[in-house]
């Protein structure tokens, strides 16, 4: 049994006490800040709360003309500036706190931050470039590090991504540092120098050794060396890689089996990966080989026996295609209209698609243009993506 003093019982009152003194002094406090804020400063956090960004810009404006010292209310418009597209105030609001000789260091740095985000989204690379070079020294290294990543992948400037990212694990993965490495390559290939090429490619698979577009890279590379035998080679470690991408390397492979005269080969080849791994970009170049090497008859088997594996209204247009070769003359305009009316919908859905933001293209990317995120983009057209399990 818990014995206890019974003078300890007179403690209970003395705590009360003291926990009602502590709280009233909290709320004179808080109730003396209040009081010293405008009254258009809380209309502007009501609007906020209920989403009217217009209606709370304009009472924030009216706040800061009453009390220009308010240092919250400054960064807080400066924020909805730039989340309206209005950069122009938003840099002339965050410039002001920045100019201020009152303001402490900690608010000065984030005033910078902020107004380095404003030049970064009017396009100004440079300005908020070298204002993040200027926070790369201060406790907002990490957050600086991160916006000059961004700049550097706006810029193309490939070589300095590189070295910031390997700064930033947790922010840059090896597939993202692999495809700057691609990027390298890729332009060093237009210039024709290949062996730079070829080393670039090389360290890309070191990062990542699932990096597709390294592979048909080193594939192009190749070919611009007339090696066409090690150029499919390298299109067909895809397969290993992720097969969905052969697609991609189809059209090579097949230019490349016909420079070798071994167009057979090609053709069993390809239609092994189309039995394997079902695509419509990988179905039209079969399609375009069976028409070549024996008939129209062929070819609409060929779509007919993949539209019922795979039943989308992009292979329906395709067998409508190969229905026309070979109709009458006379039951070609049918099925002319019946084609140009399946392709106003499948042009909808002959889109590539972002898995990270949805935004939907008529060209593949390895970077979606929309929310730059690397390797998001299905190599499926948006129909079979979405019937993809």
């Amino acid at each position: 049994m818990i014995e206890f003093e019974y003078w300890e019982l007179l403690l209970c009152p003395l705590f009360f006490g003291m926990g009602w003194l502590a709280a009233r002094i909290d709320i004179k406090h808080l109730v003396r800040e209040s009081r010293a804020l405008p009254r258009s400063y809380f209309q502007g956090l009501n609007f906020l709360l209920n989403e009217q960004q217009d209606r709370a810009v304009e009472a924030f404006v009216e706040a800061v003309k009453i009390d220009p010292q308010t240092v919250e209310l400054h960064f807080t418009l400066g924020s909805l500036f730039r989340r309206r597209g209005e950069t122009e105030r938003a840099i002339r609001m965050h410039q002001n706190l920045v100019e201020r000789d009152d303001l402490p260091q900690d608010l000065k740095l984030q005033a910078m931050a902020e107004l380095g985000q404003d030049f970064l989204k009017a396009g100004l690379l440079d300005r908020a470039e070298a204002i993040f070079e200027q926070l790369r020294s201060t406790d907002l290294n990490e957050e600086a590090k991160r916006s000059l990543l961004e700049i550097y992948q706006l810029e193309k400037d490939w070589e300095r991504a590189i070295t910031i990212a390997e700064e930033l694990p947790d922010v840059a993965t090896h597939k993202e540092i692999a495809e700057y490495y691609c990027e390298l390559a890729a332009a060093a290939l237009i210039r024709s120098r290949l062996d730079e090429a070829s080393e670039y490619l090389r360290t890309a698979l070191e990062k990542n050794r699932q990096c597709v577009r390294a592979s048909l890279l080193q594939g192009d590379i190749e070919v611009s060396r007339e090696c066409y035998d090690e150029a499919i080679a390298c299109w067909q470690r895809i397969e290993r890689q992720d097969p969905a991408f052969l697609a991609l390397a189809a059209n090579r492979l097949l230019d490349a089996f016909r420079k070798l005269d071994r167009r057979d080969e090609g053709a069993q080849l390809l239609r092994g990966y189309l039995e394997r791994y079902p695509s419509f970009d990988l179905l039209n170049v079969v399609f375009q080989l069976v028409l070549e090497s024996e008939d129209a008859e062929a070819a609409y088997v060929l779509v007919r026996d993949e539209l019922k594996r795979n039943p989308t209204l992009l292979g329906l247009d395709k067998l409508v295609e190969a229905r026309v070769l070979m109709a009458m003359p006379e039951m070609r305009v049918d099925l002319d209209l019946a084609k140009s009316i399946i392709q106003g919908y499948t042009r909808r859905l002959a889109r590539y698609r972002c898995d990270s933001c949805g935004f939907k293209a008529r060209q593949f990317y390895w970077r979606c243009p929309a929310c730059g995120d690397w390797e998001t983009y299905s190599p499926k057209r948006s129909e079979e993506f979405e019937l993809m399990p």
